[in-house]
């Protein structure tokens, strides 16, 4: 069976962390419902009567569905026929198209983040940029699952998109050759000084393992004992809520990873250390976690549990801010219910909803030209409309701090290519660790939580 399939996979390469519903309690009907039920039972009526054109019973039904879901948040939706299918190649992580996570903002389709080394990144494609038109056709008022269909085709075939990007007068118009999307989730290099870095670009299934791959084949490729590590988790937008923990109990030996808390039996759950892995791989080796505005849910679960631990330094600028999980509920054979089910919280028992993770150290991408503007105009889950409120009500201005400029990057992204500085972010961490002790960088594996 189709949802079957689905239920079975844990791994969904959005900003998302996809859990399947272990239990799926049904609401009982309260007795003063009658009247709003009734309402919508007129409503159908008066629509197949009197409406200037024949409309059918499915065309109705799925526009009430659509409605009870939009009153909810953006990340809850109904799922059937082409949305399923999009979901299965998405969990497959191989399809054709341009690379893109997207999301509808007033009307248009705005780019989150473009997959590392796919098409759309390699044509210069930035999060933030608005998609206004495909092959000369206007999208906007258009519904997302539409504009997605149009982006995604054959390999080699090409598309032409034209973009507005904040802060920029004139629209770009760019021809896109599509390609077979199959990310790779976990990539790795050695730099010079015996520092390792280790891209995830998704967490897709076994990246806990990947990863683990990953710091084996450094360790044997590095001239002696490793003397740091740079996790990069830029743009990453999330996928699976297992292979997160998977990856946070590599660096940690005890204590809780995340929890999450949900109104349904079996919703309210804690992930401790231990689980997954014995022991710190990299134990005595520092860290430091790269995080930007494309950093969202799986990702930030990492990244909150390795610094509440003092694990590792958070670098970067603060992530998206989604901490909440949505599980797929089955509605029969052929349509199910993506539907948020808790919210997660770090080991400190910090929401990251709406906030975000705050980086230990801010960073900007002085070698992104655009990163003025870039900043100025990014989405985070605060900016969607209908977003669940973080129950702490953390303050716009709490949310802005890393907007403030810091006397220690002012380079221009011309005097950084002059100096053969391709990523500023990365190259801040790389010198934070050669300038700088184990200690100073990251605590000793096995500590307990910090207090912020």
């Amino acid at each position: 069976m189709k949802i079957a399939s689905l239920l079975r996979s844990a791994a969904l390469v959005t900003a998302v962390a996809l859990i399947p519903a272990t239990t799926m309690t049904m609401a009982q009907v309260d007795a003063r419902s009658g009247p709003e039920f009734s309402k919508l039972l007129a409503t159908y009526q008066r629509i197949k009567a009197s409406y200037v054109e024949p409309v059918e019973d499915d065309v109705l039904m799925r526009g009430a569905i659509d409605g009870m879901l939009a009153a909810l948040d953006p990340h809850s939706a109904y799922l059937d026929g082409s949305d399923l299918q999009r979901l299965e190649t998405m969990i497959d992580g191989n399809y054709s198209g341009l690379g893109l996570s997207v999301i509808m903002e007033e009307g248009a389709v705005k780019v989150i983040s473009p997959f590392k080394g796919s098409p759309a990144d390699k044509m210069g494609i930035k999060a933030g940029d608005f998609i206004t038109h495909l092959d000369g056709e206007l999208i906007v008022g258009g519904t997302l699952d539409d504009a997605v269909a149009q982006m995604r085709g054959p390999e080699g075939t090409s598309i032409q998109l034209t973009i507005f990007r904040p802060g920029r007068d004139e629209p770009l118009e760019l021809d896109v050759t599509r390609g077979v999307i199959e990310l790779e989730p976990v990539t790795y290099e050695l730099q010079d000084g015996n520092i390792g870095v280790i891209s995830v670009n998704e967490f897709s299934r076994d990246v806990g393992a990947d990863v683990l791959g990953a710091w084996q084949a450094l360790q044997t490729e590095a001239t002696g004992r490793m003397s740091g590590l740079v996790l990069d988790l830029r743009s990453n937008p999330g996928g699976s809520l297992d292979e997160a923990v998977a990856l946070s109990d590599l660096f940690l030996s005890s204590g809780r990873i995340v929890s999450q808390r949900g109104r349904a039996r079996g919703e309210t759950l804690i992930y401790n250390a231990e689980t997954k892995h014995r022991g710190d791989m990299a134990e005595g080796t520092p860290v430091i976690v790269l995080i930007d505005a494309g950093s969202a849910s799986a990702s930030e679960i990492v990244a909150g549990a390795l610094q509440d631990h003092g694990r590792a330094l958070v670098m970067g600028q603060r992530s998206f801010g989604k901490g909440s999980v949505q599980s797929l509920l089955p509605l029969g054979r052929d349509a199910a219910l993506k539907l948020t089910t808790a919210r997660y919280y770090t080991p400190l028992g910090k929401s990251v909803q709406e906030g975000g993770i705050a980086p230990d150290i801010r960073v900007p991408q002085l070698s992104d030209p655009d990163y003025a503007l870039r900043e100025r105009y990014s989405t985070r889950e605060s900016d969607l409309r209908g977003h669940l409120i973080n129950e702490i009500g953390i303050k716009d201005e709490d949310m802005e701090d890393d907007r403030i400029e810091d006397p220690r990057f002012q380079l221009t992204a011309e005097q950084l290519e002059e100096q053969g500085v391709e990523d500023f972010q990365l190259h801040y961490a790389l010198e934070t660790l050669r300038r700088t002790t184990a200690s100073s960088v990251a605590l000793r594996p096995g500590t307990q939580p910090r207090k912020n």
